[in-house]
């Protein structure tokens, strides 16, 4: 195994994985005809005690295959 393995990566004191799953959580429970961008999810984990920037929580979406904000949209049958 890498040495890395042994290692959790941590971001401000936070484990990486911790990060991911409030984010993903996050993204679970948004409103599919309004999803939220980069920035209001990092908004969102800074309220939760997260504090990541803007492109970190673009690089996480992107390592979960969460799609960006257009591509979790559903459009509004009218």
């Amino acid at each position: 195994f890498p040495l890395h393995y042994f290692f959790s990566r941590e971001v401000g004191g936070e484990s990486a994985d911790g990060i991911k799953a409030a984010l993903a959580a996050l993204v679970e429970a948004e409103d599919r005809t309004r999803p939220m961008s980069d920035q209001k999810l990092c908004e969102q984990l800074e309220k939760q005690g997260y504090r990541i920037s803007r492109r970190t929580a673009a690089k996480y979406r992107d390592e979960l295959g969460i799609p960006p904000a257009g591509g979790r949209r559903l459009q509004k049958i009218v």
